[in-house]
């Protein structure tokens, strides 16, 4: 049986008369990609640090691994083995590459990972390996690329060996080349990698972005928000022929997609 790693039941955010989450659930399994998507102003990311414990929820419930994490702060939600990344990348500019990536490689989580009996720089530099940027780890971050910067992000992220990985617009400003990169990096992830050691199989994935050719590529089923809701959940073809997803959000774009 596919049980559920993150349950979201009718969630509410109000920031004065404005409701930027509304009456939000939906589920992601164990060895689900979900992509979430909608327009700016949607509540994607309002909902993004309602699960990770960064801003509190005016009404409803948030559960991971059948845990009930509603309010819980955000380093517990972490070492209970959920993370996120973040679209705006700000690492700490003046410190190495690798300096980066060993404060996630040093977290409680990290540091227990099963019989992996490595130091944390070990750790840190696989991270960076795996996402393709080891030959910049004594560079300061600084000098990094906007796409490597992004890789940057995920090593951070994989480094605390989660089990649910949240990607806010991981593909967002990057060229075609960077595009092609980071998808490999993601579903190569997904499969298992070379990560994984608290677990048998890579982490689950909610995945917001921007770029929708890319994201049906790797998403097995799609959130579609508009004004703080849930409007639809499907596959990357139901989204597609949805009529009110069209109407709402996508239009021409997913019309040409789905040409």
């Amino acid at each position: 049986m596919n049980l559920s790693i993150l349950v979201v039941e009718h969630l509410e955010k109000d920031f004065g008369e404005l409701k930027a989450v509304h009456d939000v659930s939906f589920k992601i399994n164990r060895d689900e990609i979900v992509g979430l998507i909608g327009p700016n102003g949607a509540g994607k990311t309002t909902l993004t640090r309602l699960i990770m414990g960064l801003i509190k929820p005016n009404a409803g419930r948030i559960l991971f691994k059948n845990i009930d994490i509603t309010g819980w702060p955000t380093h517990k939600i972490v070492n209970l083995g959920m993370t996120t990344t973040f679209q705006v990348v700000k690492p700490f500019r003046n410190l190495p590459v690798i300096a980066n990536v060993l404060v996630s490689a040093l977290s409680p989580r990290s540091k227990k990972a099963g019989d992996w009996i490595k130091t944390a720089e070990v750790r840190a530099r696989d991270a960076l390996e795996f996402c393709g940027i080891s030959d910049l780890a004594a560079e300061p971050a600084s000098v990094l690329s906007h796409g490597d910067l992004k890789r940057l992000e995920i090593a951070r992220a994989i480094a605390t060996e989660p089990e649910l990985l949240i990607l806010d617009e991981p593909l967002g400003g990057l060229n075609p080349a960077e595009t092609s990169l980071i998808v490999k990096s993601i579903k190569r992830l997904h499969k298992g990698g070379r990560f994984g050691r608290l677990h048998s199989e890579g982490p689950a994935m909610l995945i917001i972005e921007h770029k929708l050719d890319a994201l049906m590529q790797i998403a097995d089923r799609i959130v579609v928000m508009d004004l703080g809701e849930v409007i639809a959940v499907g596959s990357s073809e139901e989204i597609m022929n949805n009529k009110r997803v069209l109407d709402a959000y996508i239009g021409m774009e997913v019309n040409e997609l789905a040409s």
